[in-house]
């Protein structure tokens, strides 16, 4: 009787390790690279798409998350998605620009979404989907557009008027839109990986940036810039993106289980973006190591109008059509564009 108990003990068993390798070996592994911090609100969006992806697979699907830049850097890794190394990446707007999809610098105009309503009104609307289509032809679908916020800008010395810009060397990313706007300014854009950021603003090879306060709080740059302007003058977001042959191929029941788990963390990460840059703000104020300062009226509009030629230079570059577009879904917002 005893030995019938063993030899049924050790068949369940081996059934059960049978069952577990063969989960393991058709499970599905998502690569999620991103360049930030785990605590920003794109790390943690990754990480709630992590926990629901898995959750309502249950187990078909594995979610491996790769935070500050510990795969691949900003000009590394839309290559490598589109090999197929990874399957997912969360880019800010701007990396489109130099794959060839243009369009996508639109989000770099400065002051082109005077509020988060009308960013809304385009991201999930038709401009967002009609955006989206633009990478297909690349070999990529867009599943969503993750808030970070809007950008202020600092150096090392007070900027309070645009012409305090001038000469200034400008860390951005690789945009044209925004290497004109730092030329509008009088200032020497420089391109450089975010990862690299830090140590260049320490060491003095460019003089200052712009980013959103939780960049700048989670990457340390408060502690190596000594004034900051809220001028809240441009937008930074990231669209979640995937290898469109390893979604296309994936089953259709775990594709729209996937995609279900994607509105939900879209949600939260949204939610989340302003918290997570109001905190960043409070933390950065409180170290005492920059200076911030809040524009009056006055000093803002001058910065919009330093700046709004930027807007008809792009025309020929994203599309006057596309800037059309969003300028109309501003003035249904109620702002005068």
């Amino acid at each position: 009787m005893k030995l019938t108990k063993l030899l049924c003990a050790a068949a369940a068993v081996g059934c059960l390790m049978t069952s577990s390798v063969a989960l393991a070996q058709n499970q599905i592994v998502i690569k999620f690279s991103h360049v930030v911090a785990p605590e920003t609100p794109k790390g943690k969006g990754a990480e709630k798409f992590k926990e629901l992806a898995e959750q309502r697979t249950g187990g078909k699907v594995k979610v491996e998350v790769y935070p500050n830049s510990q795969l691949y850097k900003d000009k590394e890794e839309l290559e490598a998605l589109q090999l197929g190394a990874v399957q997912m990446l969360a880019p800010s707007l701007a990396k489109f620009g130099p794959l060839g999809a243009k369009e996508f610098e639109v989000f770099d105009l400065p002051y082109i979404f005077p509020s988060k309503d009308v960013l809304r009104r385009v991201t999930e609307g038709e401009v967002g989907k009609q955006l989206f289509q633009k990478l297909e032809s690349k070999g990529i679908v867009g599943l969503a557009y993750w808030d970070n916020g809007f950008k202020i800008m600092s150096a090392n010395k007070p900027l309070t008027k645009p012409e305090d810009m001038k000469g200034l060397k400008m860390r951005i990313q690789s945009s044209k839109v925004l290497d004109a706007q730092m030329r509008a300014l009088g200032a020497l854009p420089q391109v450089m990986a975010f990862s690299e950021v830090y140590q260049a603003l320490q060491t003095g090879v460019v003089d200052g940036t712009e980013n959103p306060p939780s960049n700048m709080y989670t990457q340390k740059m408060h502690e190596v810039q000594k004034h900051a302007t809220l001028t809240d003058h441009g937008y930074l977001g990231y669209a979640v993106i995937v290898n469109k042959k390893f979604w296309d191929g994936l089953p259709t029941d775990v594709r729209t289980q996937l995609e279900s788990a994607m509105k939900d963390a879209t949600a939260y990460a949204n939610d989340i973006a302003q918290n997570e840059n109001d905190v960043a703000m409070a933390q950065m104020k409180a170290s005492g190591k920059t200076q911030f300062h809040e524009q009056t009226k006055e000093e803002r509009q001058a910065w919009v109008n330093a700046l709004k030629p930027v807007h008809k230079d792009a025309e020929s570059r994203v599309g006057k059509d596309l800037i059309q577009q969003i300028y109309k879904e501003a003035e249904a917002a109620g702002f005068k564009m």
